[in-house]
This record gives structure tokens, sequence and C-alpha cells, in this order.
């Protein structure tokens, strides 16, 4: 309990702030993490269907293969002889979904010239067709690694949000509503005790204003008193004062 501040009326509008920020940042880390659920599954229907063509795709590369090599002998030794640069280089970029980075992978065409000289003579267009065959399966590959590699990313970038999601959900926002339901008890508890004091003290203030009009009755009624007793003292003189002067006369 010792990190729970003192319930003071800063304090209360500092963890509404607090509450605030946490539940926007909630909203919109569960708004990222459905992107992310959504493009994921694209990733995985499109790595599905790539993955069920590229079965197909390297039997009839490899097929092509022993065809052209049927036909026009084994030309592969003349293939290192020739001229080795690449026709096809793969490039790197970077696709941004909700704020995650996801790599992908292009294929680029150098404009090399292949080595048109083999299957003069014979087996040409077989071995043109192979060639086909391969860049289209090296196509397929480029395409599933850059699928497969994003896909992982997005798995990475998927955990780690939900993380944050659960966290925020059932971590920091709880214990936020928690201390703001302490603070919100305390200061109640503190209206009403201030409550209490007011009321004693607006009756120990009523009480002596009593105490002051009973003396100030008490007193009056004292100097009433005082008064008639001077004024029946005064009426005795001077009754005597007639009679001594009839004495007189």
């Amino acid at each position: 309990m010792s990190d729970i501040p003192p319930p003071t009326r800063m304090n209360q509008q500092v963890f509404k702030l607090k509450k605030k920020a946490a539940s926007s940042g909630h909203r919109l880390l569960k708004k990222k993490a459905d992107a992310l659920k959504a493009k994921f599954r694209d990733y995985a229907k499109a790595i599905a269907a790539t993955k069920g063509n590229m079965s197909q795709h390297t039997k009839d590369s490899f097929f092509s293969l022993t065809q052209a090599t049927y036909a026009a002998g084994d030309f592969k030794k003349k293939v290192r002889e020739g001229n080795m640069v690449a026709r096809v280089r793969v490039g790197a970029g970077v696709d941004n979904v909700a704020g995650v980075k996801l790599p992908v992978f292009t294929e680029i065409e150098t404009g090399a010239v292949g080595q048109e000289s083999l299957g003069l003579i014979g087996g040409g267009s077989k071995i043109l067709s192979s060639r086909s065959k391969f860049t289209s399966l090296l196509s397929s590959l480029i395409k599933l690694a850059s699928l497969q590699t994003s896909f992982v990313t997005l798995d990475e970038a998927m955990k780690v949000t939900n993380r944050r999601v659960n966290a925020l959900e059932n971590v920091t926002i709880p214990r936020i509503e928690g201390i703001l339901d302490y603070i919100s008890r305390e200061l109640d508890e503190l209206e009403r005790e201030d409550f209490t004091r007011l009321k004693k003290v607006q009756a120990s203030k009523e009480e002596k204003i009593k105490e002051e009009q009973v003396k100030k009755e008490e007193e009056r009624e004292r100097l009433k008193k005082e008064g008639r007793e001077i004024e029946d003292a005064k009426g005795g003189d001077c009754m005597e004062e007639e009679g001594e002067g009839d004495l007189l006369f």
C-alpha cells in the first residue's frame, strides 16, 4: 500500500488524467491489434495459396529440366563455363501496417543477357521451356520468402501488442480505478468529518449565543428589580416628607 498516493483533490485529478490516457492508449492498441490480426489472416491465406502452388511448380520445373537434359544432353557444364551473371536479383523493401514495418522482397530484372547459344545443336526449345519454368518457380520462391518473413514479423508484433493490451486492460486501468475509488472514499470520509465538525462548531456557537441571551435576560431582570426597589424607596421618602409638612401647619 506504500505506492498509493495521499487522498487529495490534486492526486484525484492526476489519476483521472492517467485513466483517460490509459483508456485512450488501450483503445488505439486494440484497433492496432485488430488491424494486425486482419493482415495476419491475409498473409496466412496468401502463404497457404502460394505453398499449394509451389508443389506443382517444382514438379513442372524439374520435369522440364529432365526433358531438356534428355533432348540436349548434359548442358550443366556449358552453363557453368559461360557468363555467370544474374538475370534476377532480390530487392528488399518495407511495408508499414499499423505502425509495424514488415520486410518485403521484390524481384528485380538486371537486364543481363543469358547464354543464347545453348541448345543450338539440339533441344533449344526444351531448354527455353525449362528456363521459363524455373524463372516462374524463382518468382514464387521470392514471393513466399517475402510472405513468410512478413508473417513471422507480424506474429511477433501481434504478441507484443496483445501483451500491451492485456496489461492495460487487466493491470494498469484496474489499478488506476482502484486508486481513484480509494481517493474518492477517503475524500468523502473527510467531507463527512468536516461536516460533522462544522455541525459541532455551529451547535457550540448556538449554545454560547443562548447562554449569552440567558445572561442578558437575567441581567435585565436584575436591573428591573433594582429599578423597582429604587422607585419604591423614593416613594416612601416622599410620603414621609409630606407627613412632616402637615405637622408644621
